[in-house]
């Protein structure tokens, strides 16, 4: 059983737009009433009732105050009960440590509500339209770009600078075959956005650049309207557009590569990045500045712009229904080691583009080169090619990973790798492993 989004895009009628942004602002206010009362009243509740504050609590206030408003009525019960769920789930997740503290909704940001599967119908009209009704609302028609298949959980109404639109969550049956392609390493990097093992580089489309010009057009003309005036109001319009087009069309594209690297390889290999880190911004503080805060900050740009973590995770989805497997791996020397020796040299790394190996010669491009140590970092096995012996480096990550599923780094000790050259003259380097005399001893004997 896997779960699955499909996403469509709805043609409403001017009344029932009406009643879109009628549910979409009682959910909003349902959910911030709700925060406010676990925010600033838990503990007045707490001594009145003996109990914290809930879902089950809140859900039975919702009935009272549905009762005491017909506004509130007229909305089904259904949607607001869904948006204190979400208030229910946002604080789990904050007491677990993977999410911030839940801030309130805001109109224009959360205009979206949410359905059960058992609540709404969906027809077929034509090859081109199809409807869907919802609950007090009725009817709805939206563009049918590709048939459902499996069991609707849910449907999310969400409006967007184009629209509004709807998203299906749907309980498929499947199970996933035995996957024997071939395994492939791939970097991304912000010239070349994705380069493979393989020789292939592919990079997004060009047309992402031109509207990110635009949108900073757009910006600067937003930026001298005055706030609150329909001019404003208009620019703004303008600047959102343009963004959820640059959005639109970086996740198309994701979405294509992605799918096609799941077709062609069972497995594939990226590095474990940080991108939060990676994209964090040097203004520093006022007593200790940042330096080159403006060529970070468009590095920053030229990375998100990129999006490597929407890559992943529709890659990782992708694999996992076809049988296939996504491998993180350490991130670390990867662009500074010789594919062909193992040498670890940052002066190897002529430009971008370039790496000549300054022990032995090996030249390739920097993004694919970078591509087959990440690929080597998988398994030991992997190593194996053109003739080369397994170094003592390969044969410990390939352990590491048949242990844990994913190396990390950890410890601050010293050792010597051994990394044989294709002319079997041992070339010696250092890498941080944690101190363990018998570790190293033990990884060192099969070669000595």
């Amino acid at each position: 059983m896997i779960q699955r989004g499909y996403r469509y895009k709805l043609k409403p009628t001017p009344a029932q737009e009406r009643l879109f942004a009628q549910c979409a602002g009682v959910c909003r206010l349902i959910y911030n009433l709700a925060l406010e009362q676990r925010r600033d009243h838990w503990r007045a509740f707490k001594r009145q009732t003996g109990s914290s504050i809930s879902y089950p609590s809140q859900a039975r206030e919702l009935t009272e105050l549905r009762a005491e408003y017909d506004w509130i009525a007229t909305v089904s019960q259904t949607c607001q009960q869904q948006a204190l769920r979400d208030l229910d789930r946002a604080y789990q997740n904050w007491f677990k440590g993977i999410a911030s503290y839940p801030s309130p909704r805001k109109k224009g940001r959360n205009d979206t509500f949410r359905f059960q599967g058992r609540e709404v119908r969906v027809r077929k009209l034509n090859g081109t339209w199809s409807e869907v009704r919802l609950p007090k609302i009725g009817w709805v028609r939206f563009r049918d770009t590709r048939p459902l298949r499996g069991k609707v959980n849910n449907a999310t109404i969400s409006l967007a600078p184009n629209g509004w639109h709807v998203s299906f969550t749907l309980a498929i049956e499947h199970d996933a075959p035995a996957n024997i392609a071939p395994e492939v390493g791939v970097d991304r990097g912000v010239a070349n956005t994705l380069a493979l093992s393989t020789g292939e580089r592919i990079s997004v489309p060009a047309s992402l650049a031109a509207l990110e010009r635009r949108q900073r057009t757009a910006q600067r003309v937003l930026s001298r309207r005055k706030r609150g005036s329909k001019r404003y109001a208009k620019a703004r319009a303008r600047v959102s557009a343009l963004s959820a087009r640059r959005a639109r069309i970086r996740k198309d594209w994701h979405h294509r590569v992605s799918l096609d690297l799941a077709r062609r390889f069972g497995t594939v290999v990226l590095e474990d990045l940080n991108t939060k880190g990676m994209t964090a911004s040097a203004r520093g503080t006022v007593d200790e500045p940042g330096r080159n805060v403006r060529q970070k900050a468009g590095l920053n740009r030229s990375i998100l712009n990129q999006g490597w973590h929407i890559f992943e995770a529709l890659l990782s989805y992708k694999l996992e229904e076809r049988g296939g497997e996504l491998i993180k791996v350490p991130a670390r020397h990867t662009s500074q080691t010789c594919s062909a020796c193992g040498a670890v040299d940052s002066r190897s790394r002529k430009s971008q583009a370039h790496f000549v190996c300054t022990s032995c010669g090996h030249f390739e491009n920097a993004d694919t080169n970078a591509a087959k140590m990440i690929l080597r970092r998988n398994t030991a096995s992997m190593l194996v090619e053109e003739g080369h012996r397994v170094s003592v480096e390969a044969r410990t990550i390939g352990e590491a990973k048949s242990q844990t599923g994913n190396l990390r780094p950890s410890g601050r000790g010293r050792r010597v790798v051994i990394t044989f050259l294709p002319a079997k003259s041992p070339l010696l380097h250092a890498e941080r492993i944690p101190k363990n005399s018998s570790y190293v001893a033990k990884q060192l004997l099969p070669f000595l």
